[in-house]
């Protein structure tokens, strides 16, 4: 055995294990494969990059999904507000059965309507007092809404000790 230079274990082979791996290559793949190694198949060129159909369906894959996510907002944006003069519409009418819950005389029975303002807009309420299955207890339907009209209405019921 000479120094610095390494035999192979394998028969005819004097190059070493590493260079073996490099050189491999099926029998059938032909002398080009076998130097290249394995980047390309026989007779196809090694390309780069995507082709335009590739190009084409990943473009519209994201433009759906960019699609949806703008109507999702909009959405968004849409139920706020309305949540928002929901909300503001049942303020005003807890402060009208408030308002009817701590008067000291209980409201005549009927239907009664008024304008109110609150948090900056008008609302228009409905009261509608009438008598309970129990006789002695009355039961106040509130029904407000703006006076501009729109999305923002709220109902409420409540039950008072009616007059003696």
């Amino acid at each position: 055995m000479s120094v610095g230079r390494r035999t192979s274990p394998f028969p005819g082979e004097s190059r070493g294990p590493a260079a073996r791996k490099t050189d491999w290559a099926p029998a059938f793949a032909g002398e080009r494969m076998r130097v290249e190694g394995f980047r390309s198949f026989v007779g196809v060129p090694h390309e780069n990059g995507f082709t335009l159909i590739e190009m084409l369906v990943a473009l519209a894959i994201f433009s759906l999904a960019a699609l949806a996510l703008l109507r999702l907002g909009g959405a968004t944006a849409t139920n706020s507000a309305r949540l928002n003069d929901q909300a503001i519409a049942m303020m005003v009418a807890r402060n009208l059965a408030v308002e009817a819950l701590t008067d000291p005389q209980p409201p005549a029975f009927g239907t009664s309507a008024g304008e109110t303002a609150n948090a900056g807009r008008r609302w228009r309420w409905t009261r509608n007092v009438g008598r309970s299955p129990e006789a002695r207890i009355q039961q106040i339907e509130i029904a407000v809404e703006p006076e501009a009209g729109g999305p923002g209405r709220a109902r409420l019921t409540i039950f008072r000790r009616g007059p003696a």
